[in-house]
This record gives C-alpha cells, structure tokens and sequence, in this order.
C-alpha cells in the first residue's frame, strides 16, 4: 500500500455506511393498450381545452409540387372554377412557414374561426412547398391538406395561381355566415316581387 491508501484507511476508521430503507419499486408495468388509451385521454383533454379537434397523427403525405383540389357537395362547379383560378379577392392571409406541426394546427385553427366570425369568405393560406427538407419533403403541406378536409366551415381549397404561391399556397373558400345569405337573398330578390 501507498502512503496515501494508508493515510485514507486511516481518515477513515469510525465511518460508517449510511443505512437505506428498502426500496419500493412503484412503476407499473404498461400494456400497450393501457398508453394508448392514457395517450387518447391526454389529446381529448387538450382538445377540450382549445376546442381545437385537428388531428395531428400521420396523415397522408403529398408532394411539394402536387396541385390539389377539393370542394364539398353542394358547392357549384362555376363556383370551384372562379376559386381555382384566383378570382375571389382575397380577404385574409396566413403564412405557415417555418412553423412546427403544433403551431400550425393552432394558427390553422384560430385563423379559420376569426375568418367565420369576421364574415370573410375567402381566404389564402401559405404552408410552402416543404421540397428543401429532401428527408421529408412537404410535411406541413400534407397537414394543411388534411386539416381543410377536416374543417366543417372549409367549403372548398385548391392550389394557387402562381403568382400567389402556386404549389406553396391555398385559396381556401369558407361557409357563408347567416348574415351573409341573408344579405345575398335580399339583393337578389330585389327586382321579383
């Protein structure tokens, strides 16, 4: 032994070990169906919350340049037409670059009530092309997609003209207010009676 060992022994004499109690082993072991369950709870609860039920699980992907389209039953094809080609004015922007998954959903969601609230009817939304990220090209693309599908107050989107964004971009048609057909029907019954 080396001076310094025999001088630590003997700093050392007396010391005694610190008494533990028995440890209690208190995780549960989890089935599979147990967190999902506890997984479903936590986004209905957080759904709860915001009142905001846009899904962000997988959804199905898109490409970057893809040109999409999707109107509801009901709404008239000179109607779609005049949206695919850019010709409604447009009232409100929202531009999602550089936002994750969840701020997106959240904007997605604000901006299309503040739209029906505030009566605008026709909308353009920007999520980009998402074809720089080559490891998975046009995720935020793919989520906006699913998301106006999803959107009861969506009537109809489609890809923008070029020079309003083209495949980075959305004209998005939203329901008319009741205020609003109240209005239509009044200005175009004037000349009947």
């Amino acid at each position: 032994m080396t001076d310094e060992d025999e001088l630590f022994l003997q700093e050392m004499q007396g010391v005694k070990k610190l008494q533990t109690p028995e440890r209690i082993q208190l995780r549960r072991e989890q089935s599979a169906a147990n967190t999902a369950a506890r997984r479903t709870a936590a986004v209905s609860s957080e759904t709860l919350k915001d009142g905001n039920h846009l899904r962000f699980s997988d959804v199905p992907r898109v490409g970057p340049h893809d040109v999409l389209g999707f109107k509801r039953p009901g709404i008239q094809d000179g109607v779609f037409r005049k949206l695919r080609l850019g010709k409604y004015e447009i009232e409100a922007r929202l531009d999602l670059h550089r936002r994750t998954i969840e701020e997106a959903r959240k904007e997605v969601y604000r901006f299309i009530n503040d739209c029906i609230s505030n009566d605008l009817r026709s909308v353009h939304i920007m999520p980009g092309k998402g074809d720089r990220n080559e490891g998975d090209p046009a995720v935020l693309k793919s989520y906006l997609v699913f998301w106006l599908e999803e959107l009861e107050d969506v009537q109809a989107f489609h890809t923008a003209q070029t020079h309003h964004g083209g495949a980075g971009a959305f004209y998005v048609l939203l329901r008319k207010s009741e205020r609003k057909k109240q209005q239509a029907r009044e200005q175009f019954s004037k000349g009947r009676i």
